[in-house]
């Protein structure tokens, strides 16, 4: 686990902030569930029989009362268990996102931590496959927004319970015929949850598995009609993506469309975000049936990706930077970066060291290093005048201009709308 300190944070800030746009203008609205859940939520949501639940989870007894509870390792379980509860499906379906930390025991790796955070979108309530592709379409905007590169689509079927039932005896019996190629986990999982196998790292076993029935074969007319709907949706908006028969995802409580979007450059574990069809989940936490679909990103990789890229943004500095020679003007200082804070610009004023405010000089020097784009200098001649100096600090050729005080927000605004152009009189 590890602390997230500034000036990263203002990357996190900068995503969250893109997020929040992208998800307001599709109509998706905020939802906030406890980092602690009961463990036989994920238990039951997740599967026995994966890797979550059998090693990853922080699963602990309350000492209070001795019930067992989890971390949350990933957050659809918990929405559904809100909507669920809360009866939130009574007047329709809805559309919804969460941030937020999770926490999985697994062995740290690049752009991965046991406490880690992804941000997912999820509508409940909606059967149709317009939803599935608009989620997808969704996601692939979020890419193009904030610029990632090297990013592509997967897809794929898992179709409906009866039809994984079929391919699940064809895939054992495929699997039985090869066991001295499968691998310890392989066997373990033969017969508890095989279609897992497909997604093995193993390079002993990628014949077999290549080899292995396709589930994509045993869909019936109505998952492949619903299939080549979300197809056909993705073609139209012009979202490329790459059929991958082997994409069966972590969770047992996928059906019908999964999808991963995933990349080469942060090693063999390049998945970024992930997600796809739960039509079954809501009744396995005790709801009424009801269909749902979804994704989640992980943050963490997502920003080490832009990293790679070298296309996060620089942290913006303040708007201005107050240099204050003389301690005396500190009661007119506040009162000026109060007013132009209200305007809604940001302004960092210098602190004094506890002998005086410190030399010009090194106040510039701390001006400059903040990355303010303006200084505001209190000057005792300038303030007997009822004036404070505006400098450029960033024009390469340190323009100024004394401003009236109460003309200050307004002259700050008017400048920072046109740096690029020749401070002039007030």
């Amino acid at each position: 686990m590890n602390d997230l300190l500034p000036p990263a944070s203002a990357h996190w800030e900068w995503l969250e902030d893109k997020v929040r746009g992208l998800m307001a203008r599709h109509a998706y609205r905020n939802l906030r569930t406890p980092i602690v859940e009961p463990t036989a939520l994920f238990v039951r949501g997740l599967g026995e029989v994966t890797d979550i639940v059998e090693k990853e989870m922080y699963s602990f007894e309350d000492r209070l009362n001795g019930e067992q509870l989890t971390l949350r390792p990933e957050a659809t379980a918990g929405v559904v268990r809100a909507v669920v509860e809360h009866n939130m499906l009574y007047d329709g379906g809805k559309r919804l996102y969460y941030m937020g930390p999770m926490f999985r025991h697994e062995r740290p790796q690049r752009g991965r931590y046991r406490q880690f955070h992804q941000i997912g979108a999820e509508a409940l309530g909606f059967p149709g496959a317009e939803v599935d592709a608009e989620l997808i379409v969704l996601a692939a905007t979020l890419w193009q927004e904030l610029g990632l590169q090297d990013v592509r689509l997967e897809l794929n079927s898992l179709g409906q319970p009866s039809e994984r039932a079929a391919h699940r005896a064809a895939l054992i019996a495929h699997l039985e015929q090869h066991q001295d190629v499968l691998d310890e986990e392989a066997k373990r999982r033969l017969h508890s949850n095989p279609l897992r196998i497909l997604d093995t790292k193993n390079p002993a076993m990628q014949n077999v598995v290549e080899a292995a029935p396709k589930l994509i074969d045993f869909l019936g007319e109505a998952s492949l009609a619903h299939f080549n709907a979300v197809r056909a949706i993705l073609d139209a908006s012009g979202v490329s993506y790459r059929i991958n028969p082997r994409l069966v995802r972590g969770m047992d409580y996928y059906n019908l469309t999964v999808f991963e979007f995933v990349t080469d450059r942060l090693g063999s574990q390049g998945t970024i975000c992930g997600g796809g069809r739960y039509d079954y989940l809501m009744e396995q936490v005790g709801g009424k049936p009801a269909p749902a679909v979804g994704w989640a990103l992980g943050v963490e990789r997502v920003l080490e990706l832009l990293k790679e890229q070298g296309t996060l943004p620089d942290p913006e500095g303040p708007d201005v930077y107050a240099i204050v020679p003389d301690a005396s003007a500190l009661p007119l200082v506040f009162a000026t970066l109060k007013s132009l804070r209200t305007h809604g610009l940001s302004a960092q004023m210098h602190a004094g060291t506890g002998e005086g405010m410190g030399s010009m000089k090194s106040q510039f020097k701390k001006a400059d290093a903040s990355g303010a784009r303006f200084a505001l200098i209190f000057g005792g001649d300038e303030l007997a005048r009822a004036e404070v100096t505006l400098k450029s600090l960033r024009d390469g050729e340190g323009a100024q201009v004394c401003v009236p005080l109460s003309q200050v927000p307004q002259a700050l605004t008017q400048r920072l709308a046109a740096s690029s152009t020749p401070l002039q009189s007030v």
